[in-house]
């Protein structure tokens, strides 16, 4: 009995030593890996923050896909600062902030590590008309002004656009149905009013512009009550913007003969507010 209770306080023994062991050895091993990660965490940083990983000028930008828009114009949207840490930037981040804006319909931010640099690849809404502010109508009221419409009403300034890439592009006819709007043409379309009496009517009205033959070279919509256009058989009063537009424009189709049967400079106006009954409005001078 006792040379077996000698053993197991023996083999006790040596045991709890040995689990000392252990956990001294699991203890030093974690203060290595610790050390390790911390020194691994710490030169991750410091290359991080090295000047080779920054983008410190807009040359490091390079835009691809725009048409219309200059390069400096579509930089010039992007939330981006310098100098910035190219691992810090966010692509979808600033794509989507791209797409938030008026000129651009889709983007692709691609960050490029070696070397640090950016392409953002992008696609613009084309401009269809060219929005000219009213007068206002205080004293007081802030002044709108001028830019491009494209066909859903969205606005851009015009300086977006450079003068090299409209150069040999704009449309010979400038009306809404020849070529206003095109890829290869800067549409001449000219429609006048403040923004936010039409914007919301644009899309259907500017569809129902480009579909008719006739030419139409501005739109004035400064009066809500009657819409007036600007075309080649001279001008037409249209009244309210309503949902026979497209109605009005066909019978003003079938009037292409009107020039030949009266002379279209004794002609004050066409009046279309009420389609089925088109008026001819001949000043009183002109009726003498």
């Amino acid at each position: 009995m006792a040379s077996f209770a000698s053993v197991s306080q023996t083999e006790l023994g040596r045991r709890r030593d040995q689990l000392r062991r252990q956990r001294r050895l699991k203890l030093v091993q974690g203060i290595w890996q610790a050390l390790a990660v911390s020194t691994f965490a710490g030169g991750l940083l410091w290359g991080i923050a090295q000047p080779i990983w920054l983008i410190t000028k807009p040359e490091q930008v390079k835009v691809e896909g725009n048409q219309w828009l200059s390069d400096r114009a579509v930089m010039s949207l992007l939330p981006l600062s310098y100098p910035q840490s190219v691992w810090g930037i966010q692509p979808q981040a600033l794509a989507k902030k791209l797409e938030s804006t008026g000129p651009i319909a889709k983007a692709k931010v691609i960050r490029h590590l070696f070397p640090p640099s950016l392409r953002v690849e992008v696609q613009e809404r084309l401009p269809v008309a060219i929005a000219q502010p009213g007068l206002a109508l205080t004293p007081t009221q802030e002044t709108q002004k001028a830019g491009w419409l494209d066909a859903n009403g969205g606005w851009m300034p015009l300086e977006s656009y450079t003068a090299d890439k409209r150069s040999g592009r704009v449309s010979e006819g400038g009306s809404a149905s020849k070529g206003a709007g095109s890829s290869h043409s800067m549409p001449t379309l000219k429609i006048i009013g403040r923004l936010e009496l039409y914007r919301v009517y644009w899309p259907q009205f500017y569809s129902a512009l480009s579909r008719s033959p006739v030419k139409v070279f501005e739109v004035n919509w400064q009066n809500p009550g009657n819409l007036i256009l600007m075309t080649e058989l001279g001008i037409v009063h249209l009244g309210p913007y309503s949902s026979r537009m497209a109605e009005q424009l066909t019978v003003l189709d079938k009037m292409r003969q009107l020039p030949k049967k009266l002379d279209s400079s004794k002609i004050g106006y066409i009046d279309l507010k009420n389609p089925a009954s088109p008026m001819i409005h001949i000043p009183e001078q002109e009726k003498q």
